[in-house]
């Protein structure tokens, strides 16, 4: 489109903002948990998150949710900005309302940027690949580019160096075994990984991954008496490389443009054939998260870690539900 949003009708405003929420609804989320909610009012799209959807054992404090709200706030962003639009973006808007995460205004016509459009080409086709990656080494110039679109988004990139993957795997492992031990953290695992088929949500054991050795562990999200539907391959991830995504603070703003980095981190990754895989529960855990920030020499907190790879196996990975737009999506007018 090259109409500016003033020349537009209401509906066909509706229509653009609708359509930028939909968009964003294949974004990731702890545990497919897709703790938001879109609202079109007018020229403004609002985004909230779902305290209902927030994981009380994984993530008491809501770390986990805000993140994976900015991943949401930042697809929909992307779209926008490849359908021609400018956009300006008030987060937290509104203190007496902190589930009122961002206010999305539509601008201008605008030309869009053939990279933003390879991104938002994208969003449709990531996945998170939990499986082996291969040799390939992912290059120096790849990280440079992710790292400069991370910083463009307010949060940074730190790349894990190669005899630090160590440390990364004991903190991961540690985090694991020390949620594994919590009665409540298995039932909530257990309630994500057994959700019908109608919720849209969830991680189904078709898109887990039969535990093997690997350099730094992937949470097994196979539910207890059931078959993981994916083999880790034959890969041995000696080609990943592994990120972290951090920032200043651990504030509600800076939760958010974490999540909107690690998005784009994501997005620009899938559209160059990059396969991607979060791991957080090193960040879920108080102490395993301050090992992640001795890897960053203190100089930040830590959001995520993502492991970047070049798949071994071409079989496509299976389908993840989604959510049905209806139900986080509210058009008002």
């Amino acid at each position: 489109m090259t109409a500016s949003p003033q020349r537009l009708t209401s509906s066909e405003t509706t229509a653009v903002l609708e359509a930028a929420a939909r968009a964003s609804l294949p974004a990731p989320s702890v545990f497919n948990t897709q703790p938001w909610h879109w609202r079109v009012t007018g020229d403004i799209l609002e985004l909230s998150s779902d305290p209902e959807r927030q994981l009380d054992a994984t993530d008491p404090d809501g770390r986990l949710l805000l993140i994976s709200c900015g991943a949401a706030l930042h697809h929909a962003r992307t779209a926008l900005a490849a359908a021609g639009y400018a956009v300006t973006v008030d987060r937290m808007p509104d203190p007496a309302h902190p589930e009122l995460l961002a206010r999305i205004q539509l601008g201008a016509a605008v030309p869009p940027n053939p990279e933003t459009q390879r991104m938002a080409a994208a969003i449709p086709r990531r996945r998170t690949d939990r499986r082996a990656f291969g040799d390939r080494q992912v290059s120096e110039a790849m990280i440079t580019r992710l790292r400069r679109l991370v910083e463009f988004e307010g949060a940074y990139l730190h790349e894990v160096p190669q005899d630090q993957v160590a440390m990364l795997a004991i903190a991961t492992e540690r985090a694991a075994g020390i949620e594994h031990d919590d009665p409540t953290y298995r039932a909530e695992l257990n309630r994500w990984t057994n959700r019908p088929q109608w919720r849209g949500d969830g991680v189904p054991p078709t898109t887990a991954v039969e535990p093997t050795p690997r350099r730094v562990a992937v949470r097994d999200f196979t539910p207890v008496g059931a078959t993981a539907g994916l083999s880790a391959g034959d890969g041995v991830d000696k080609g990943a490389a592994y990120v972290i995504v951090y920032g200043n603070g651990d504030q509600p703003t800076d939760l958010l443009r974490g999540g909107e980095a690690m998005s784009t981190l994501l997005l620009l990754a899938t559209a160059e054939g990059l396969a991607t895989a979060l791991l957080s529960e090193a960040v879920e855990v108080t102490w395993p998260r301050r090992l992640l920030r001795g890897l960053l020499s203190d100089l930040g907190e830590p959001y995520l870690v993502v492991r970047l790879g070049y798949p071994v196996s071409r079989v496509p990975l299976p389908p993840v539900p989604r959510r049905d737009a209806a139900e986080t999506i509210t058009t008002q007018g």
